[in-house]
């Protein structure tokens, strides 16, 4: 019962976050149970989520509903959610005809007794200044990763930096130098030889941020380099006050990679998106 009621009000203050996070830069709609962020400029688009301590049950007809609406303001047909807090999604999701994946929802297990991990050798982790000449490149370094998904080495290696960068700079690149510098956002990265091999962010609110982001160029994957960027982000966040750190894993593999830099998972938030979306 302990173990019980320590998870519950560790989920209520992610809950609580999760609300609060893109209302700094979406516009909020409300939605019967459901709230629908539309992200207000540029930047990554937001979701539709339950709002915190709803207790109505979340039926099919109110994801129809939102999905129409999203389909009107032209944003991704997204829902995000924690099946513990919110288990009657699932199956409205699934029945509005939305595919639902899985993810393993962790926690910083003992911020107290947390200790940070070495960079691999030759390896400087750096925090990224908002003006860093080249934060192109480093953003660039999740855009490859993400396309070429997993913990095997890949293909993808610093040849690629170049290109990849020049497709960041524009009002995305600008929108997250303004994060930065409004401390909305920070983001550290792994370097070696001068370029930026693996990269990732916290998003502080208050005594609570959630890490995200970590990404590792394919060809450098198996090396350490997104635990120690995961270790220097934890160790960002604990310095600014934050006593609660949370991330959510791609799948169990990047979990366990996760619990190793000190994780444990407390839950499984779930992203339910039409077929074949992105």
């Amino acid at each position: 019962m302990r173990m019980d009621t320590e998870h519950g009000e560790l989920l209520a203050r992610i809950e609580r976050y999760y609300d609060a996070v893109p209302r700094a830069r979406a516009r909020v709609e409300e939605h019967g149970p459901l709230t629908l962020f539309v992200r207000e400029g540029p930047g990554w688009p937001y979701y539709a989520r339950p709002r915190p301590g709803e207790t109505e049950r979340i039926t099919a007809e109110h994801v129809r509903r939102v999905r129409q609406r999203q389909r009107e303001l032209g944003v991704p047909e997204s829902f995000e959610w924690v099946t513990e807090v919110t288990p009657s999604l699932r199956q409205a999701a699934e029945a509005a005809g939305l595919t639902v994946a899985e993810h393993p929802l962790m926690v910083l297990a003992d911020p107290e007794a947390w200790r940070p991990l070495p960079a691999p050798e030759g390896v400087e982790i750096r925090l990224i200044d908002p003006d860093a000449p080249d934060l192109a490149t480093v953003l660039a370094v999740a855009a490859l990763a993400f396309v070429e998904l997993g913990t095997q080495v890949g293909r993808t290696g610093r040849e690629t930096l170049v290109w990849a960068a020049a497709e960041q700079e524009g009002p995305l690149l600008d929108a997250q130098r303004e994060l930065l510098r409004e401390g909305l956002s920070v983001t550290a990265a792994a370097y070696e030889h001068g370029y930026p091999l693996a990269v990732g962010t916290h998003q502080p609110v208050g005594d609570v941020t959630e890490i995200v982001g970590v990404a590792t160029l394919p060809a450098e994957r198996r090396r350490g380099l997104g635990s120690a960027v995961t270790s220097r982000l934890v160790q960002d966040a604990l310095a600014r006050g934050c006593r609660l750190v949370f991330l959510t894993a791609t799948d169990e593999d990047v979990a366990r990679v996760y619990a190793r830099v000190g994780f444990r998972r407390i839950g499984t938030a779930l992203i339910a998106e039409p077929p074949g979306a992105a």
